[in-house]
């Protein structure tokens, strides 16, 4: 017997009978990270439309900080997170470490630096197009840098799905902030770590294969939106 394939078909078994377990994680993953781009985008969008358009002393210091903090590891956000919620930390007190709304947080965080980033070049891709007629009809740098966010929704739309796949498959800080607590805080990434080194390859397997359908519908959408929408005009055109 081939200990690989076995596990494969089982695997495949558990996809088909919707196994009770394997859809509570994947309904979980799929709550925290969506919650957490959504959060992300609120905060990032504003983030990189500000770094886009505005002047002000050490502008480039933090354009600087948000392009160093896309290669900030997954296990250092999961550290300060811990920190601030556990009993000693600042924000001890919420009580809601280990819980979902922790790896909200961790997964928000983590997020936003690519969500800024992106949405800051999209704004200034947009405005070297058409500032100069934004600024003669009198609009502000602040409405300018609105009025790109809410036209471009094919770019806003790429870089939200994108936050999501990198929210999706990490690993490091919901594992820290979560506790990987079986029906409460066990998403895809950790319960593949966990039942992988338990040995139920079948598992691991049925949660490796969702989750990269999950990130591969993902990319799909990405490449969809952006066929759709690679040259839009500008809305006050």
């Amino acid at each position: 017997m081939n200990t690989v394939t076995d596990s494969f078909w089982l695997a495949l078994q558990l996809i088909a009978q919707g196994d009770a377990a394997l859809a509570q994680i994947v309904g979980l993953s799929l709550r925290v990270s969506a919650t957490a781009c959504l959060l992300g985008a609120v905060a990032g969008l504003a983030l990189g439309a500000a770094l886009a358009v505005a002047r002000f002393p050490g502008r480039a210091a933090l354009v600087w900080l948000v392009n160093t903090l896309l290669a900030l590891p997954s296990v250092v956000v999961g550290l300060l997170v811990y920190l601030l919620l556990s009993r000693a930390g600042p924000l001890g007190s919420l009580g809601i470490l280990f819980t979902p709304g922790a790896m909200v947080i961790a997964q928000s965080i983590l997020v936003v630096p690519l969500i800024a980033a992106l949405s800051r070049q999209l704004v200034r891709d947009a405005l070297s197009d058409g500032g100069d007629q934004l600024r003669s009809m009198g609009a502000s740098p602040a409405q300018a840098a609105l009025l790109v966010l809410l036209h471009a929704r094919v770019g806003v739309l790429t870089v939200v799905l994108t936050a999501f796949g990198r929210a999706i498959s990490e690993v490091g800080a919901v594992m820290i902030v979560g506790g990987n607590i079986d029906g409460l805080t066990r998403v895809m990434t950790t319960a593949i770590a966990l039942e992988t080194s338990k040995g139920d390859l079948p598992l691991a397997l049925a949660l490796g294969l969702v989750l990269l359908g999950v990130v591969g519908l993902v990319n799909l959408g990405i490449t969809l939106v952006q066929g759709r929408g690679l040259r839009v005009g500008p809305a006050w055109a």
